[in-house]
């Protein structure tokens, strides 16, 4: 039995917008969609209510219940892709543990940028970054100026970030499988620096210490992509600098951006790394998390 794609929904826009984008990849996955709603509450408070349910509903209405949310969920996803196989659930718990556990038991979880608080703002929401620091499966957070679609991106590219993982990284075998699925290029980007020690001044050893620094990185990236199908169309790239300002500029051309992120069992608090972090707040595009195991 396949395991459904998950979508966290709380009746804001942008929670709608990833039910929009994830009906699109459980079509193209041929994996079931489960929407859930998780809350303490019963009922949704606030101004921030998607026009999708005051359309639907009284938009009067001070209150509006979790039930209420999952099904105009469940009738946007079902309009869009009704050969997808769509369940929805709502569950009394806090909404990062309850997705989290969804996780154990799904191909990936899709998030929106932000929750319904309402704030205008680019930054991820705590149970945004929770999720994406716990999580057993891949984390997809729809960040950027997407057009709620999956296979028809502006450009056509999917961006993965290249540790020293090689070919044992579950993020290059995810932005494989996801560039197989859109028709995309891959780009596979690995990041460089020269330590301050090493540079000089010397007329004669100008660029040498860097020249070194950045073959071994093209060494990294060959050995790392020497498994992927022949029939993916690959780019590569070697560029100097900070990991996350590298993969942060190449968001701008990308359609989906993969990282990984270590998980180390018995590890108390976010196993997220500083790139993943930062790429969650700043991205340009959809940003996947993808657990790496030791």
């Amino acid at each position: 039995m396949d395991l459904p794609l998950v979508v966290g929904v709380d009746g804001s826009e942008p929670s709608l917008r990833a039910v929009d984008w994830a009906a699109d990849e459980a079509a193209l996955r041929g994996v079931p969609l489960r929407l859930v709603y998780a809350s303490l509450w019963e009922r949704y408070e606030g101004d921030s209510l998607a026009e999708d349910l005051t359309d639907d509903l009284d938009a009067s209405a001070e209150q509006v219940t979790a039930e209420a949310i999952v099904r105009v969920a469940a009738n946007r996803a079902a309009l869009r892709r009704p050969d997808v196989e769509i369940s929805t659930d709502v569950l009394p718990e806090e909404a990062e543990s309850a997705l989290v556990r969804e996780g154990r038991n799904a191909c990936a979880l899709v998030l929106g940028h932000r929750g319904r608080s309402g704030l205008v703002e680019v930054l991820l929401g705590s149970v945004g970054l929770s999720v994406a620091a716990h999580a057993d499966c891949p984390v997809i957070v729809l960040r950027g100026s997407h057009d709620n679609r999956v296979r028809a991106g502006r450009h056509g590219r999917v961006v993965v970030g290249i540790g020293d993982k090689g070919t044992d990284s579950a993020a290059l075998r995810f932005a494989v499988q996801e560039a197989g699925l859109r028709d995309a290029t891959l780009e596979a980007v690995r990041a460089w620096r020269s330590p301050a020690h090493e540079t000089t001044d010397h007329p004669l050893l100008v660029g040498k210490p860097a020249g070194a620094h950045e073959l071994r990185a093209a060494e990294i990236l060959e050995r790392a992509l020497e498994d992927v199908p022949a029939d993916v169309e690959l780019r590569r790239r070697t560029v100097e600098g900070p990991a996350r300002r590298v993969l942060l500029a190449a968001s701008y051309e990308a359609d989906l951006l993969v990282v990984g992120a270590r998980r180390n069992p018995g590890h108390i608090g976010l196993q997220l790394g500083r790139v993943a972090h930062s790429l969650l707040h700043h991205a340009a595009c959809v940003v996947a998390v993808v657990p790496e195991r030791p």
